[in-house]
């Protein structure tokens, strides 16, 4: 092997004198190691490096519009389908939602739970054959395809959103497959949705959200084929759907990795022309949070332009307001306008593939599809995606990631900003009308900030704020760090800085060397004044003290605690 260039030297001396300063090298430490360390791991276990070269390994990606289709479908660049999402269960406001919707910037819609019987009102007014419409109406998929393409106009086009198996992963109740060849007998409008965000909902890794979808398509093109279309035939009948996250490089990367995965199902199937998997990327629901809300704004912009810039050919973006009830005309109109910016100003789609070549992108690329291969293959052999749920397989593999995410969300290794990390307790949240309950009885369903949004809600149920006394050690410059790290913290669980004495809880705030000459004096100190819990901002062993908040702890449990320790009710 040739030795590395000397740029990369360079780079890797510099780093090496950093980690040094911060204390993680040690003075023998080499300059080849600082890859390691800096090295981060995905929930899918593949190691991402902090610098990548034409040294990292990965395949050919094809160009634009040819297979694998790891490019894209297309080969010249086009805008993405603005796709917006309506869920209310009032017709007739629906309809107004629908009209505005189409007149400032989307070009297509999608119908969530519309009763099949209330699609006509809904879709009054709106040109079929300019604006696909694309169903999700679960168990009364049936009804609502028969009622959808009854309503006027010949040119109609969409997907009428059967998803048996995604159905199943929500309610826990296997539906059959043979609704698919059912529809596909009476429809020129494609068939079948295989919704992935039911998996990455449930806390899924990225490989895993791809691993089911794959199971899942095969499961449908069996069915069709069986039914009697040809291989070619069925897999036009398919769209799939994604969660876009706010880690805009995860999300170029899984749509990159599915179109490559799906092109290979299609080779198999002897139909390789055809495998330019249809893709519809939604921004995710689990990163959404209630309490300060306007930061969702920036998590949809992000996970927009990871999904644009991934090639997906249709993008939802989700109202900043969604985690409070149904969105107002204002919210729908940002979300719009979000997609509308990174199309026209921006200038997103105008290159295709725009991640394309960067060394990075192409090696996530890679190893993310042979990590949810490996994912698709398991189902397989276990009998399939149906099999897969109903033995549970599936869900105790998301439930063993879920589990990692929560550990992460817990110690703040995944920080939530507004949430977890520099929460505001002024903030005064917009009110929303209920929106409609998602179903039940299948995967858990979680959201990042849930645990600390717990905290938030019991604590403003209180009859009086929680509050902890902070007890500063020293000058200014010894103290402050530690002061705001605790305050900050304290904050994600909504409990507030005392200004007086009254609280029984306090907690000191100094360094090191404060802690050594000061901490058991003034714990005795606070007991005599009538605090009961005494904690630290640091680590240590120190005589008086109860409990101790650092970097790195688990921030949910120290706040249970400090709740508990106020009295206040979960």
């Amino acid at each position: 092997m040739s030795a590395p260039p000397e740029d990369l030297l360079e780079w890797q001396r510099l780093a090496l004198a950093v980690l040094r300063k911060s204390g993680r090298a040690g003075e023998d430490t080499p300059p080849e190691a600082v890859a390691d360390l800096l090295a981060t791991e995905t929930y899918d276990g593949l190691r991402i490096a902090p610098l990548y070269t034409a040294a990292d390994p990965a395949p050919p990606a094809g160009a634009p519009g040819h297979v694998p289709f790891v490019r894209g479908a297309s080969a010249a660049p086009r805008p993405w389908d603005v796709r917006t999402r309506h869920a209310g269960p009032d017709p007739k406001a629906t309809r107004a939602a629908v009209l505005a919707d189409l007149e400032n910037g989307a070009t297509s819609l999608w119908l969530a739970g519309i009763a099949p019987g209330d699609l006509a009102e809904a879709l009054d007014g709106v040109l079929l054959d300019l604006a696909p419409v694309v169903l999700d109406n679960g168990a009364s998929t049936p009804e609502a395809a028969r009622a959808f393409l009854a309503l006027p106009g010949s040119d109609k086009s969409g997907n009428l959103g059967a998803d048996p198996l995604g159905l199943a992963a929500r309610t826990g109740e296997i539906a059959s497959l043979s609704v698919l060849s059912d529809l596909s007998k009476l429809s020129p409008v494609p068939v079948a949705t295989v919704d992935a965000t039911v998996y990455h909902d449930a806390g899924a890794s990225d490989a895993q959200e791809l691993g089911y979808a794959t199971a899942t398509g095969v499961a449908y093109l069996r069915e069709l084929v069986g039914a009697g279309l040809s291989a070619g035939m069925a897999l036009k009948q398919l769209e799939f759907r994604f969660a876009a996250t706010a880690d805009q490089f995860a999300t170029i990367a899984k749509l990159r990795a599915a179109r490559r995965i799906w092109a290979r199902v299609a080779q198999v199937c002897e139909a390789p022309h055809l495998g330019a998997q249809r893709q519809h990327a939604v921004t995710s629901d689990a990163m959404m949070t209630a309490r300060d809300p306007w930061t969702n704004l920036l998590r949809t912009t992000l996970a927009c332009f990871g999904a644009g810039a991934g090639g997906a050919d249709a993008v939802t973006v989700q109202p900043f307001d969604a985690r409070l009830g149904r969105p107002d005309a204002f919210s729908r109109r940002i979300a719009r306008n979000t997609q509308s910016l990174l199309i026209e100003e921006s200038g997103v789609a105008r290159v295709l593939d725009p991640a394309g070549g960067s060394w990075y992108v192409e090696s996530r690329t890679d190893a993310l599809a042979h990590a949810a291969w490996d994912v698709f293959t398991e189902v397989e052999r276990a009998g399939g995606m149906a099999a897969a749920l109903r033995s549970g397989l599936a869900g105790d593999r998301i439930g063993a990631v879920r589990q990692r995410r929560e550990d992460d969300l817990a110690h703040r290794r995944q920080p939530i900003t507004g949430v977890s990390e520099f929460p505001d307790l002024a903030e005064r949240r917009p009110v929303r009308p209920p929106a409609p309950l998602p179903p039940e009885g299948g995967l858990p369903r979680m959201w990042y900030s849930q645990g600390f949004e717990a905290l938030r809600d019991a604590a403003d149920a209180a009859p009086a704020p929680p509050a902890v006394r902070l007890v500063a050690l020293g000058p200014v410059a010894a103290h402050s760090a530690r002061v705001s790290f605790a305050a900050n913290l304290f904050a994600a669980g909504g409990v507030r800085l005392a200004e007086d004495a009254a609280s029984p809880v306090a907690c000191i705030c100094g360094s090191d060397r404060s802690y050594a000459e000061e901490a058991a004096a003034t714990a005795a100190r606070l007991r005599a004044e009538g605090v009961t819990k005494v904690w630290l901002a640091g680590r240590g062993d120190h005589e008086g003290v109860d409990a101790y908040l650092y970097t790195g702890c688990d921030a949910l449990a120290v706040l249970r605690q400090i709740h508990e320790d106020l009295g206040v009710a979960p």
